[in-house]
């Protein structure tokens, strides 16, 4: 239907399927959140209905390791100080640690209060901020993508963030899309990600612009970017995408030079 509703879908998690469970089988302790989720399923993104539960998303900066178990980065605190370095940990190797949240550090990285509330085995402690050993690497690694793009979502109720996410899927791309007054930050990294927009490989200066090229002069040569015109997606909506930029312009590495559906100068535009 549009750009998130493509992403969300190479995001999904089934519980169903061949060697999974049948909606049947599946009872309440099977459906509801469970702790090691933090940071590795949404505990918001899940549909209404039988599937409630079953169906679920990946966590904004989760991954699936080499052995099939979902990680989630945290970084590692040293001498008292959260470093830049991330480091992936699954449920079992979380369970061991005093994890500390995102807004507990300050932006050099160090601890606000002497005291800290953190997590450890499932538990919510509070603890002195010597024994912390991980901090979150943001707010936002709790949540996914769709649900990010919530202003505010600590303020909405559970069941409507739940309606807000889902339906933000089924946004029918407009034909002047605008971006929004008010913006959580995700909406750049989700246009890039969902690749419906055009964006350049190398460095040059728009040579041409027409409504189904534009070609770039690099140091390689000429690129010439074919743009997508009027093509049906699965959902019958309109897949258009329009050139944002002018003869002349210089453009870097990974600059949107084209807008795709339901987005607006790079940015996604519901």
């Amino acid at each position: 239907t549009n750009p998130l509703a493509e992403l969300t879908h190479k995001r999904r998690l089934s519980a169903l399927g061949p060697g999974g469970l049948t909606r049947v089988q599946a009872k309440e302790e099977v459906r509801d959140v469970h702790y090691t989720h933090y940071g590795r399923i949404c505990p918001i993104e899940t549909p209404e209905g039988q599937n409630i539960g079953l169906i679920t998303s990946l966590a904004t900066y989760a991954r699936v390791n080499v052995f099939g178990f979902l990680e989630t980065p945290y970084r590692k605190v040293v001498t008292g100080k959260a470093s830049e370095e991330a480091v992936y940990l699954d449920a079992r190797e979380e369970d061991e640690y005093y994890i500390a949240g995102a807004d507990t550090v300050d932006e050099e990285g160090r601890f606000v209060d002497s005291q800290v509330i953190a997590r450890y085995r499932g538990d919510i402690v509070t603890i002195s901020r010597e024994k912390v050993d991980y901090v979150d690497v943001s707010p936002k690694q709790i949540v996914s993508v769709t649900t990010s793009l919530i202003p505010f979502l600590e303020h909405n109720e559970a069941n409507r963030a739940l309606m807000g996410s889902n339906m933000q899927r089924q946004v029918i791309p407009l034909e002047n899309p605008e971006q929004p007054f008010v913006q959580t930050g995700m909406e750049g990294k989700v246009a890039e990600d969902s690749m419906c927009g055009v964006r350049t490989k190398e460095e040059g200066r728009v040579i041409s612009v027409d409504a189904d090229c534009v070609r770039i002069k690099t140091l390689k040569g000429i690129d010439e970017y074919k743009l997508t015109k009027f093509k049906r997606s699965n959902q019958r909506t309109c897949i258009n995408q329009r050139p944002i930029v002018s003869q002349g312009d210089k453009v870097k590495k990974g600059d949107f030079i084209a807008d795709g559906a339901a987005i607006s100068e790079g940015k996604l535009s519901l």
